[in-house]
């Protein structure tokens, strides 16, 4: 910590600009220290210069950001060219006034510089009824990544089913990945890559502990949060 306020204080450079070892970024991260995180610069400029891609400021915004962090993450954004956008409350007038003015959104730039520096991804899982997307850290095994979506798919993680979203992408359906040989199981050890789309296989019941698992007739009343296994006789 003396390091951290000489260096606020002393040398005026934020905490991510220094070397730290393994065990002072433990304490570190214990503090949450505000210039410790990472940083992508959004200068929002109006309607119009974002439209033009003109901007007579942006020169020396880019100057004062080099010099004080180089190699930062820039991105040129217009708040009042996404809200029009929004306003039209239609993807396709959106994307028609987007062709008639010769620029795109910047929220997807945005999101995904975001994930970057911040060291995030996503995997996917799958079902008749809907897709989800789920945020974890880069180099999360399965089982950890299954415990993103409950405890007991980690406690119970006996494999995940595998398949790369281009695969799929490619090739159009499950079946497809599968014929292709593209579909893989994978044990407690994979590391989850970013767009997997994934069918997690685990011991439903290796998470409860004596006492707590129940043998329940017809006249039962399921309650929120019920974990229920099917036996088929």
């Amino acid at each position: 910590l003396t390091k951290v306020l000489s260096l606020l204080s002393e040398d005026k450079k934020n905490v991510r600009f220094s070397s730290w070892s393994g065990a002072e970024i433990e304490l570190l991260n214990k503090h949450l220290f505000i210039t410790a995180k990472p940083v992508i610069y959004l200068i929002n400029l109006s309607e119009r210069d974002y439209i033009r891609k003109k901007n007579k400021w942006l020169k020396d915004i880019k100057a004062w950001i080099d010099e004080r962090d180089p190699h930062a993450t820039i991105i040129p954004f217009s708040a009042g060219f996404e809200q029009t956008l929004v306003d039209f409350q239609d993807d396709d007038k959106a994307a028609r006034y987007c062709e008639e003015k010769g620029v795109q959104s910047s929220l997807s730039k945005i999101i995904v510089n975001g994930y970057k520096v911040l060291n995030l991804q996503y995997f996917f899982t799958c079902g008749p009824d809907e897709v989800r997307a789920w945020t974890i850290q880069k180099g999360t095994k399965a089982p950890q990544a299954g415990g993103r979506i409950h405890t007991d798919f980690e406690k119970g993680f006996i494999m995940a089913e595998v398949m790369k979203y281009e695969d799929y992408k490619e090739l159009g359906s499950e079946g497809a990945v599968k014929s292709a040989g593209k579909y893989r199981q994978q044990g407690r050890n994979y590391i989850v890559e970013d767009g997997d789309i994934i069918l997690f296989k685990f011991n439903a019941g290796a998470g409860l502990t004596a006492g707590k698992y129940r043998q329940q007739g017809r006249n039962y009343i399921v309650e929120d949060g019920d974990i229920i296994l099917q036996y088929n006789f």
